[in-house]
């Protein structure tokens, strides 16, 4: 359910705004095209994004979002080709990043067999949001996708309960803490409610975070070299993009181990 760039319109470089930073090298106002975006809708520096100063967008995914408004709700149809549905079309685009968003962790919820009493509770859900990612534009634009995540939290909060129970550990309580630049090395984490922890910079080297709810955890820059996430809750590919590890990092199988993590397991030649 990750973002398919090839049948995308670039909805990503264009609909949505970044600042000159750290992750950007340049400002750009919402609805206004990236200058690296080409003709054919793809990014002309998609190989060297690091290196020209924009890694941000190296960490961002649209969960399917992007080829689901391009292909469904829009047809097929351009915001170049047709320039009278540009603004409805990048209106539209955030929302459905939102639900696609969703429907990413209920499907993970549902591969959970310690979730099994609310699986029933979880495939309506997903059910319902698929629904809402189907409907018009014009209806689409006026979900009220904060009231529908609210009611789908509530479920993931139960599917981590149930899930972390049996995970073994401390289960530590950690949910939206300040963990920037937290020295965490080899720390047992096993079960720990992480749910929107700030993670920046912080040392997990080696750390054990199996079981662990990591559900918009910020993990940018924290360094993951050696710790094992086999097993880990609603952990996300921006996530793991956004960090740092090495080979012997442990990932869920789902995930992809990325390209810029160079770094060798300790005592390696």
């Amino acid at each position: 359910m990750l973002g398919d760039c090839g049948n995308c319109f670039g909805l990503c470089c264009v609909a949505l705004p970044f600042a000159a930073s750290a992750d950007f090298a340049v400002n750009k106002n919402a609805g206004k095209p990236c200058t690296n975006l080409q003709s054919d809708f793809r990014c002309g520096i998609h190989t060297r994004l690091r290196k020209s100063g924009f890694r941000g967008c190296t960490v961002y995914d649209c969960f399917g979002a992007g080829q689901k408004v391009s292909q469904v709700t829009f047809g097929g149809r351009d915001w170049r080709q047709a320039p009278e549905t540009a603004q409805q079309m990048f209106d539209v685009f955030p929302v459905v990043r939102q639900l696609h968003e969703l429907l990413w962790y209920l499907s993970e919820a549902l591969t959970l067999p310690a979730a099994r009493p609310v699986h029933k509770d979880l495939r309506r859900a997903l059910d319902e949001t698929e629904r809402l990612t189907l409907l018009d534009a014009g209806p689409l634009a006026d979900v009220d996708v904060a009231a529908h995540r609210q009611q789908v939290n509530t479920l993931l909060l139960r599917t981590s309960e149930l899930a972390r129970a049996g995970s073994g550990g401390k289960r530590k309580d950690r949910r939206g803490a300040d963990l920037m630049g937290a020295r965490l090395k080899k720390a047992d984490l096993r079960g720990a409610n992480l749910r929107g922890a700030y993670l920046i910079a912080a040392d997990l080297t080696g750390a054990d975070l199996r079981g662990a709810d990591l559900i918009g955890a910020d993990l940018r820059d924290a360094d993951l070299s050696g710790a094992d996430l086999t097993g880990s809750l609603f952990l996300t590919q921006p996530q793991v993009n956004a960090a740092k590890g090495n080979a012997a990092t442990k990932l869920p199988p789902a995930l992809t181990r990325p390209s810029h993590w160079t770094g060798k397991v300790a005592g390696a030649k």
